[in-house]
């Protein structure tokens, strides 16, 4: 199969700046209240590493995320926010006029993440009380009021089973020099996400498993002219034998209250993705490649799936990636900062070198 001729983006997640272990404690006990100085610093860092966006996620354990991201917009200059957005928790309407506000206050430094929902006793503290299959329903009516409110092409008249507009309009624009709208991710592996992501999304994000297996998956999103991205852990030390021991340290600090946690959490999950990650994990080997692992998913949930290895190792898994389509690439680490600027350092330039070789030849 022909290598995929996108050049490779890198975004990271600012879940878990600040506090590793974040993952390793029930929701109910993480605290929404943001480490500012410590993200903005991060932020930074990440434009000097060649991260593209950073994830910013949504829910109760969480700020704003699009308030935060004004502020770590506003002490930030080249770093795009990658907000994360549930239906049912605004109306499109007015959805879309805070992200349109959102870009002129960061002169378009903005992408959107959509999330339909994992938890229902989580999503029902917003008031939400739809099924798996309905939240994608009102989802998909969601982003087609969405939609033609940033083609700008008039008024938007919509009568759904969830939504109902009439003549809506905003006259805040989507403020950016190259595009009308935010680029647009999905993440999700059910019937409907892949469904969803093909209407709506610009690149479907998914949980990474060997090539083999995921190339198929991927190629019907490929083949609709979308991009795919892996959600990621990356756990990389200048030799494979350091990785290998910085992966079962890991484990080791979160110790088997974590277990006990995400026991928990498999139960109280719908998601088609989280659910085959946790089986997965429990009932295969814990290193389906040389440098993919699983092992850390009983302790950190299905984002733990990692890249374990040296920069060269890792190098060579984002190659295998990239030839069955991949073009995207959204990081989590511990500990973050470390682990960003050791990418930045150590494994992005040969990722670069390794890129411009193949366009010489």
């Amino acid at each position: 199969m022909q290598a995929t001729t996108k050049p490779l983006r890198f975004l990271w997640s600012l879940s878990s700046v600040g506090d590793k272990l974040r993952r390793t404690r029930s929701m109910t006990a993480m605290s929404g209240l943001p480490p500012m100085a410590e993200h903005v610093d991060f932020c930074r860092q990440a434009e000097h590493c060649g991260i593209d966006a950073l994830l910013m996620a949504f829910g109760f354990t969480r700020p704003d995320p699009v308030a935060y991201s004004v502020a770590l917009g506003a002490r930030t200059q080249k770093i795009r926010f990658l907000v994360a957005v549930r239906s049912g928790i605004c109306a499109p309407t007015y959805f879309v006029q805070q992200i349109n506000t959102l870009s002129a206050l960061t002169d378009g430094r903005v992408c959107i993440n959509i999330v339909v929902g994992r938890a229902p006793d989580e999503l029902r503290y917003y008031g939400d009380f739809l099924t798996h299959d309905e939240r994608y329903e009102r989802t998909d009516e969601f982003w087609r009021i969405c939609h033609e409110l940033w083609r700008g092409e008039g008024p938007v008249t919509f009568t759904g089973r969830h939504y109902r507009v009439e003549d809506a309009r905003v006259n805040t624009p989507f403020v950016s020099d190259t595009a009308t709208r935010p680029q647009i991710y999905l993440g999700g592996a059910s019937a409907q996400a892949s469904e969803l992501a093909t209407r709506h999304a610009d690149c479907w994000l998914t949980f990474p498993d060997t090539p083999e297996r995921l190339a198929p998956k991927i190629r019907p999103m490929l083949d609709s002219g979308k991009e795919v991205g892996l959600l990621v852990t990356l756990i990389s030390r200048p030799s494979r034998a350091d990785a290998i021991a910085a992966a079962h340290a890991l484990v080791a600090d979160a110790g088997e209250q974590a277990r006990a946690v995400h026991g928990t959490n498999h139960g109280r999950s719908d998601s088609v993705g989280y659910a085959a990650a946790y089986e997965r994990a429990a009932h295969e080997p814990s290193w389906p490649t040389p440098y993919l692992w699983t092992g850390a998913v009983p302790y950190l949930g299905p984002p733990g799936i990692s890249l374990v290895g040296s920069p060269e190792d890792i190098v060579g898994a984002i190659a295998e990636y990239q030839s069955i389509g991949i073009s995207q690439f959204l990081f989590m680490g511990h500990p973050d900062l470390e682990q960003m600027t050791f990418f930045g350092k150590e494994i992005l330039p040969l990722v670069r070198e390794r890129e411009q070789a193949e366009v010489a030849s």
